[in-house]
């Protein structure tokens, strides 16, 4: 049985990551929209810690928190004036994204109906060593992932590219 803490904890951090989420998503200022991504993926590591997930929050935060946001930062800074206010949605914009928000709603919460069973019953879960989660990460063979993370990789270089050669245009 969980502790009273815990739960309390889960709640802040629950909090946090959906009031967050709708202030990135609703702000007009976009550096404050960075902000707030970046409070939003600190509540998520912080659910991964309280589920004992200690790498994956410790990869949220270093490689998301850290390096993405700084990299949105970088091209927000370089491409716009961070005191501008976004334009304004139309009405049509807004009818438009209520009903896709409601229709993935819909798919989100079919899908996870259809696995309820699995949320009952709870496999035992144990940590991975370092050396097989690294050979999973960094392998080529079936089921390791060396070809995907290295496409991120070639993303984030031109994104980076892009960035500067925008910058070099003002």
């Amino acid at each position: 049985m969980e502790s009273v803490g815990s739960i309390i904890i889960y709640v802040i951090l629950a909090l946090a990551l959906v009031v967050c989420s709708i202030m990135a998503v609703t702000t007009r200022k976009i550096l404050r929209a960075a902000t707030y991504l970046l409070f939003t993926l600190f509540a998520a590591a912080g659910i991964y810690f309280q589920l004992d997930y200690e790498f994956l929050g410790a990869v949220q935060i270093a490689v998301y928190a850290g390096g993405i946001v700084v990299l949105f930062v970088f091209s927000i800074l370089l491409t716009s004036k961070p005191g501008d206010n976004s334009e304004a949605l139309s009405s049509k914009s807004r009818v438009t994204g209520l009903v896709a928000a409601l229709a993935m709603l819909a798919v989100t919460g079919a899908a996870l109906l259809s696995r309820c069973e699995l949320f009952l019953a709870r496999p035992e879960m144990q940590n991975p060593d370092m050396k097989l989660l690294g050979s999973v990460l960094m392998g080529t063979g079936e089921g390791e992932y060396l070809l995907p993370f290295e496409a991120v990789s070639v993303l984030l270089l031109a994104c980076i590219i892009g960035g500067v050669v925008i910058a070099r245009r003002r």
